[in-house]
């Protein structure tokens, strides 16, 4: 083959990349009126394990000399890649799922190392007098590196030894403990001493909500799955549980964050939270507490007393009714099936009346109700028996409530929130199940989040593959869709909880002064 000086600059361009990159690279050309060249590097497999030596590379353009109409149409007959012609080349793609090497580039190029230091060490990283050094150099961290190798108690001394740490050992998943009276990492001096001084000190009120734990009243999906006929259960328990965590109890800087498959972290940081001894937390927990008992017991909500706890009745008014109504009745279908609306009936505690409506809506599967409104005439049927005049007596009119706080009230994992010791995954953790990105959640904007659409790891890199050089001033996660949920932590829940945290400094500071003088 004949090659033109066109050739001659991809060749070389080719070898110099091997060289200095160490890896292999594919080129694309798309010839245009000119003889225009167009360069763009993707990653491809070396040998037949998983791709080594990932590079993301700039796209170049050249621009060679003009061909003569001869010289263009002789180059269109040869010249393949691959043994395909070259007008129909695209641009692969990189191969989504998750890998230790794209990993790899995302604690390297996105992962915000900087802001969840500065999160965690409350404002301890400053210059002024009242900063504890040792503040952040206390806190426990988890790795769980690949193939399920678990590292507890890792302790950093500032934002450096954190983010190399992270970089170089690559942990599949990041687990954010208490802050301890000592450096946990050294507990074991401490504990040969004699001296029992190694507990934890400090550590955010925290809850986990996940959707496996509504399996036995959704039908769309089980176990790790989730989809969006279910999700708006986990969107009702944040709007629950951070109305009651803002209105009933005070606090104000705090964190939601998608778990990266199936459901909820809750990050309570006001320091009064973060000071809650374990009785403390429990009692908090307790107060949340409606869904109870176990999977054999049929009924596992009670509502004593006459009138329901103002929180309760919040609750049950502005979110659970008409989510229960407005949605969960049509997406989940609860009355379509003998087999569900039996589950319903279960929780009436008359069996005359459980059994007059399964007569009647046995009877009536091939009447004139409709498959649209099925769902809604029986829950109305239903509520008519419960609610009526004669059954008010009997104490039944509060079995509606109780079925929809069923089916629709926080099911939180009690035990994660009432220790201090307990862990929870860091916020920007990637889950190796689903690739997907743990991104903070607005609390005001909940019923907009789509689990489906958050960025995965591949999809960040090829974002970053494509999207060219950047500024000098410009973060690499500002060109990816990652970039505005790091921008929400940043303004919405960082920037206000660092200028509480020093203007509470501020105050201590005073008071100690105040006290030392009194001493004096």
């Amino acid at each position: 083959m004949l090659w033109t000086p066109t050739r001659i600059v991809c060749n070389t361009l080719i070898n110099l990349k091997s060289e200095i990159f160490g890896c292999y690279v594919r080129i694309l050309v798309r010839r245009e009126h000119s003889s225009l060249v167009s360069l763009s590097s993707v990653p491809f497999k070396k040998g037949k394990g998983e791709h080594r030596n990932l590079r993301l590379l700039p796209t170049l353009r050249l621009y060679p000399r003009i061909m003569t109409k001869e010289e263009t149409s002789a180059e269109r007959d040869d010249m393949q890649i691959d043994g395909r012609e070259l007008e129909h080349l695209q641009v692969s793609t990189i191969p989504g799922g998750f890998s230790a090497d794209y990993l790899k580039l995302y604690y390297g190029k996105l992962f915000p190392h900087a802001d969840i230091y500065r999160w965690l060490s409350y404002g301890n990283d400053g210059k002024h007098p009242a900063c504890d050094h040792s503040y952040f150099g206390r806190r426990e961290f988890s790795f769980t590196l690949e193939n399920d190798i678990y590292v507890r108690f890792q302790s950093f001394n500032n934002a450096v030894d954190m983010e190399n740490s992270i970089r170089e050992k690559c942990p599949y998943k990041i687990d954010i403990g208490p802050v301890y009276s000592v450096d946990p990492a050294k507990r074991h001096a401490y504990a040969q001493s004699g001296n029992n001084v190694f507990a934890p000190v400090e550590r955010e009120l925290i809850f986990d909500i996940d959707m496996s734990d509504y399996d036995d009243v959704r039908y769309c999906c089980s176990g790790a799955d989730v989809c969006l006929n279910c999700w708006p259960l986990m969107t009702i328990s944040m709007k629950v549980l951070d109305t009651a965590l803002r209105d009933d109890f005070g606090f104000n800087h705090i964190l939601w964050v998608y778990s990266g498959r199936r459901g909820v972290h809750c990050w309570v940081c006001d320091g009064r939270a973060r000071r809650l001894s374990n009785e403390q937390r429990a009692a908090i927990a307790d107060y949340f507490r409606v869904y109870k008992g176990g999977e054999n017991n049929v009924k596992k909500v009670n509502l004593t007393g006459p009138v329901l706890h103002p929180f309760l009745a919040r609750s049950y008014t502005d979110v659970l009714k008409g989510f229960f109504e407005g949605k969960l009745l049509a997406s989940q279908n609860l009355f379509a099936t003998i087999e569900r609306f039996q589950k319903i009936l279960e929780i009436i505690p008359d069996e005359s009346i459980a059994s007059e409506l399964l007569d009647k809506w046995q009877g009536n599967r091939r009447s004139s109700i409709s498959k649209e409104d099925v769902n809604v005439v029986r829950w109305e049927q239903l509520k008519h028996v419960l609610q009526s005049g004669k059954q008010k007596a009997q104490g039944l009119r509060r079995c509606v409530e109780e079925i929809i706080f069923t089916y629709t009230y926080p099911r939180l994992d009690m035990e994660v929130s009432k220790h201090m010791n307990h862990l929870l995954k860091a916020p920007f953790c990637v889950h190796p199940k689903t690739g997907r990105v743990c991104v903070p959640i607005d609390p005001y904007n909940c019923d907009n989040f789509d689990p489906t659409t958050v960025p995965t790891l591949s999809q960040l890199l090829e974002e970053l593959n494509m999207s060219g050089m950047r500024s000098e001033s410009e973060d690499e996660w500002e060109r990816t869709s990652l970039g505005k949920s790091i921008k929400f932590f940043r303004s919405s829940f960082l920037s206000p909880l660092l200028k509480s945290c020093k203007m509470e400094s501020l105050y201590n500071s005073k008071v100690k002064q105040s006290k030392n003088a009194l001493n004096w």
